[in-house]
């Protein structure tokens, strides 16, 4: 038995390859980005093309994606969350980081893709390098005249940053 390279821990025959195939669709964004990135480990580049949403296949490079893919040593896969993509969702995310080596150096992709449902087969949208951005919050700190200072310069608030 193969392990599949999307590291689901199933065998490819059972996992990515029916996608891969046509034999069936993916019926999620997380079971189609792991089709894609094992796609990428297969150089299964027509199947890359064909789950990119029609509207996005204008400017794709089946050339430049092949030498990718077959250049790169793939590593792994790493899903971070996923959010909607359910029964009846019509768009759907995927946080994840696709490690490789490429060039005798390793490097790390993440991204947060965005997925979208048609006439019932999810395909890839578009990603946002980085992946999901951390929520920031701002945190006002409360120091009293003579407490000392939040800055850390040892001196009263007062004195310091109250001035």
């Amino acid at each position: 038995m193969t392990t599949c390279p999307c590291g689901s821990g199933q065998s490819y025959t059972a996992c990515c390859e029916p996608f891969i195939t046509g034999a069936a669709f993916a019926p999620t964004p997380e079971a189609l980005m792991r089709s894609r990135y094992t796609a990428f480990t297969v150089a299964a580049i027509d199947y890359l093309e064909q789950t990119l949403a029609p509207d996005q296949r204008h400017d794709f490079q089946k050339v430049e994606t092949e030498k990718w893919a077959k250049d790169s040593h793939w590593l792994g896969l790493d899903i971070h969350s996923t959010s909607g993509g359910g029964p009846e969702d019509a768009e759907g995310t995927v946080d994840f980081t696709a490690r490789f080596r490429l060039n005798n150096r390793a490097e790390a992709h993440r991204e947060l893709s965005v997925f979208r449902r048609e006439e019932g087969r999810w395909y890839y949208v578009d990603g946002q390098i980085g992946g999901a951005k951390p929520e920031q919050r701002r945190v006002a700190v409360k120091a009293g005249r003579n407490d000392p200072c939040p800055c850390g310069s040892g001196k009263k608030y007062k004195k310091c940053c109250g001035a």
